[in-house]
């Protein structure tokens, strides 16, 4: 595939993580064209590519739609991200640096400033650089990149997560807690502040 070809994968697959394409929603292949900047046939690449991924769905004489919101699924996949991340946990403080500790604080501070700032439309390309971050401690990128595939299957934080601002700052309390289990090197710590996260569960001690 040409570098343009793997850029519309990137840029759609950023949109549609950001929830600029909300769940249900047909994806026009001439909006794409223009929103892109490419040709027809560079974006219809981009959809055959991210349908076989299951991060599009395909109808035939219909055409490329984001998945519909479904609870059902929503509940799969974060029950296999809760399974993979906090069986990572251990390899996540083993493989943390001072630099991986100090970048989770500052995203963990900076998510927590756009909260109080409301700089609601900020937050989410936060939350991601925070979770990604925290992930590649662990040194394995194919478990990255999964992760990140399985972020595209529900529906982004905003919609899906974030209902309400006690919600938002719950998350940005959870954060720089996780930042702190980690610089403790407190793997048992961690894996608790990751599942109350995941299934958005209060955890009293955060």
């Amino acid at each position: 595939m040409t570098a343009s070809g793997e850029n519309v994968i990137h840029q759609l697959s950023e949109d549609l993580r950001t929830g600029v394409f909300p769940p249900g929603a047909w994806l026009k292949q001439v909006d794409l064209q223009q929103r892109y900047g490419v040709n027809r046939a560079q974006v219809r690449k981009a959809l055959e590519t991210l349908a076989g991924r299951r991060v599009v769905r395909y109808e035939q004489n219909r055409g490329y739609s984001v998945h519909p919101a479904d609870n059902e699924e929503t509940d799969h996949v974060l029950a296999i991200r809760l399974a993979i991340e906090t069986g990572f946990c251990e390899a996540i403080v083993k493989g943390a640096t001072s630099e991986d500790v100090h970048r989770l604080h500052h995203f963990a501070r900076s998510f927590n400033d756009m909260v109080r700032r409301g700089a609601y439309d900020q937050l989410y390309e936060m939350n991601l650089r925070f979770h990604r971050a925290l992930l590649v401690c662990a040194g394995n990128a194919a478990m990255v990149n999964l992760v990140d595939e399985l972020r595209l299957r529900t529906s982004p934080a905003p919609a899906s997560q974030w209902r309400n601002l006690a919600r938002i700052e719950r998350s940005a309390a959870e954060h720089i807690a996780m930042a702190e289990a980690l610089e403790q090197r407190d793997a048992e710590r961690l894996l608790r502040l990751i599942r109350v996260h995941i299934e958005q569960k209060p955890d009293p001690a955060v």
